[in-house]
């Protein structure tokens, strides 16, 4: 399906549930309104979510509201240093018919066959579990004893980690880091938000979420982000931007002195389809500059690897972001 084969009020009907689910969500969730249109974004686009924050700030009950606003099914599993790839992926049982006495094997699918998947703090547990994990969200598939298992659709993986404590824990190499579509930070809550979470979590009744949207109509909207229009000056824009973040001789300062390794095509390709997303989520079929520099952060801020200088002055990839943009003007 493409905007083209369906009528002007379908798709305006289509776009009007994007609101109700807003709304829906927001009946849970005070404040973050950033965070949930960004994690609206990856679902819309088809990517995987990064989520960083500390405790207590609402990351699991988010991505659970958002599972029962769509009506899709949602795990959330807790990342440890022992948990190993087959309690994630699933196993393998032997099974005995008690009539004939044959026996044969069963594969047990483990909680990655789910269309939101809460991977709770993945930076706790070993290379071998993220790999495994990391492997699922990129093919859509699980591969066990020679058979290849379809993952459910839509397939979506909202992984946190956590900023304070780094000790015991197995940071995500740079090239699995790649593998996500955007990297949303959740900050605490203003003085407001905070009084009306209190407000709301501590009473006799609410957080209910309504259910707005089926499962079909998300895949329906992610086949629509696909033909949101880019125009050509917008996607040589992106296309510059992502080059710039690579350290070369004529890169913007800020490159050359704080980054280490720029982003690769992938991240190009992010931008590109989260921009997208951006402007069906707001009523748009054709994405803008505003779309981009509402995305350039979270798209690319995982991207960068920054240099000795950066972590030794305190500069963050989203300072070197904000410098890209201001550096590399639209044509």
């Amino acid at each position: 399906m493409d905007i083209m084969s369906i009528s002007e009020t379908e798709i305006r009907e289509r776009l009007a549930r994007l609101g109700h689910l807003r709304q829906a969500i927001a009946q849970a969730i005070v404040g973050q309104a950033d965070v949930v249109e960004q994690l609206l974004i990856g679902l819309l686009a088809g990517g995987h979510c990064l989520l960083e924050g500390v405790p207590g700030l609402g990351k699991t009950l988010l991505v659970r509201s958002l599972g029962q606003a769509l009506e899709l099914q949602f795990r959330r599993v807790q990342f440890t240093p022992d948990l190993m790839p087959s309690d994630i992926l699933g196993t393998e049982l032997l099974e005995e018919d008690h009539g004939t006495g044959h026996r044969h094997f069963r594969f047990q699918p483990g909680p990655v066959f789910t269309n939101l998947l809460l991977a709770d703090e993945l930076n706790r547990t070993p290379p071998k579990t993220q790999a495994a994990l990391l492997e699922a969200m990129q093919e859509r598939t699980v591969s066990y004893a020679g058979v290849t298992h379809t993952l459910p659709s839509p397939f979506f993986v909202l992984a946190t980690q956590n900023p304070l404590e780094q000790a015991g824990t197995y940071p995500l190499p740079e090239a699995q880091l790649d593998r996500f579509l955007l990297h949303i930070r959740v900050d605490y809550p203003t003085e407001a938000e905070e009084q009306d979470i209190l407000r709301q979590t501590t009473g006799a009744g609410g957080g209910a979420v309504p259910k707005v949207m089926a499962a079909d109509d998300v895949l329906v909207l992610q086949k629509l982000v696909r033909d949101v229009h880019v125009g050509e000056d917008l996607l040589t824009w992106i296309t510059r931007l992502v080059r710039a973040t690579r350290p070369a001789p004529g890169a913007p300062e800020a490159v050359n002195t704080y980054v280490k390794w720029g982003a690769g095509p992938r991240a190009g390709q992010s931008l590109v389809l989260a921009a997208k997303a951006r402007a069906l989520l707001q009523g748009r079929l054709a994405a803008t500059r505003e779309d981009v520099v509402a995305l350039a952060a979270p798209v690319m801020r995982h991207r960068l690897l920054m240099s000795f200088a950066a972590e030794a002055e305190g500069v963050a990839p989203d300072t070197v972001v904000a410098a890209l943009l201001s550096a590399v003007k639209l044509r």
